[in-house]
């Protein structure tokens, strides 16, 4: 295992955090949205779609995805390095087959792919 030193770190939450200007996550479908939305490491304004923070301006989206902190985290050396991408899903998935058999699989890949070391996992 690499010291966290030098580990390359990506984010992954369930928050439902996007781009603004990304399509938001179907709050409304029963059996939960199973899609994911990539996020830049270089985002600069982040949104989110949750049936419980209406309120962008109250919501401290780097609680929910901290990419501001862990940012800070590399350029003091404590973390390694940042993937240059990330990924939301939406949290509250009553059928997690969908996620199950393709799209958690295909973050997966692409994180394989990315050469990431270790994920940081954040629950909404």
């Amino acid at each position: 295992m690499k010291p966290l030193s030098e580990t390359r770190l990506a984010l992954v939450t369930t928050g439902g955090v996007h781009l603004p200007e990304d399509r938001r996550f179907d709050i409304d479908d029963p059996l939960g949205d199973c899609s994911y939305r990539e996020i830049s490491a270089s985002a600069e304004t982040l949104t989110w779609t949750h049936a419980y923070h209406r309120s962008e301006e109250a919501a401290d989206l780097d609680a929910v995805f901290p990419l501001w902190t862990v940012r800070r985290l590399v350029e003091e050396s404590i973390v390694g390095g940042l993937n240059h991408r990330h990924f939301s899903f939406m949290g509250a998935i009553h059928d997690p087959e969908p996620l199950i058999r393709e799209t958690a699989p295909e973050v997966a890949g692409m994180l394989a792919d990315d050469g990431v070391d270790a994920v940081l996992l954040t629950p909404s």
